[in-house]
């Protein structure tokens, strides 16, 4: 009976103990934070005026459809293209540009696709506001063409010519003089892909997008009308950058 009593008083004992014993803290977790994306390295800015203000001569279809779709999907790619080729992160657009023969096609097309199209936005207005060219531009031109309307000719001539899709030019060379050129494709005179090499000051889209619902496959009607949007107060202040010594 006493033994009875005593394991009985050891096991009471025990169980007393046990819950009198202290247990480690258990470990708070704390939610994990989703990593926040990295910006993109290339955005697209803002067109300078509305769709549909440079119309009759590029409608607001064409412009929207310009503007969003192809414009917008360069920027996607080429960023789409940086994230895949990571030794290409941190560059400038123009630092692409002046490597675009090493580059890898995606990087090449959808940079200068990138660029050709921020400088057309800007080298255009709405009829009646883009002024007239500087003195000293209109002076290069006299010098290297003759006069406005033979520049007209040869840049219209070059666009004619370029076939299938591509870019036409001005360009000042690294010599100061006007040069008239194109392009295929999304490259442009910035790039180290050919000889046609400068400084654009203005550019003109050929690819069927650029004019094909207004203008179907009349580009010359495309060209000639497109005169009566230039932004001559911005391609007269490029050419002033361009001609500094």
């Amino acid at each position: 009976m006493r033994l009875v009593l005593t394991l009985s008083a050891l096991s009471l004992l025990s169980s007393a103990a046990l819950a009198q014993t202290p247990t480690a803290p258990t470990a708070q977790t704390t939610p994990a934070v989703a990593a926040t994306p990295a910006a993109p390295a290339f955005t697209q800015a803002a067109l300078p005026y509305a769709y549909g203000a440079l119309e009759p001569i590029v409608d607001e279809a064409t412009m929207r459809i310009h503007f969003e779709r192809h414009h917008g999907a360069q920027v996607a790619g080429l960023n789409a293209a940086i994230v895949a080729n990571p030794t290409y992160a941190g560059k400038s657009l123009e630092a692409l540009l002046a490597n675009a023969s090493t580059a890898p096609a995606a990087i090449r097309n959808n940079a200068g696709g990138h660029w050709n199209h921020s400088f057309y936005w800007k080298i255009m207005a709405p009829s009646g506001t883009g002024g007239a060219p500087s003195p000293e531009l209109m002076a290069a031109i006299n010098r290297d063409f003759g006069s406005l309307d033979a520049f007209k000719t040869q840049f219209r001539a070059t666009s004619m010519g370029r076939f299938g899709s591509g870019w036409s030019w001005l360009i000042v060379k690294p010599d100061g003089k006007l040069a008239v050129g194109s392009t295929p494709n999304q490259d442009n005179p910035l790039m180290d892909v050919g000889d046609f090499r400068g400084k654009p000051i203005l550019g003109n889209d050929v690819w069927e997008h650029a004019y094909y619902l207004k203008y179907q496959n009349k580009r010359a009607d495309y060209v000639d009308a497109w005169w009566s949007v230039i932004n001559w107060n911005q391609v007269s202040k490029l050419y002033a950058e361009a001609a500094k010594p």
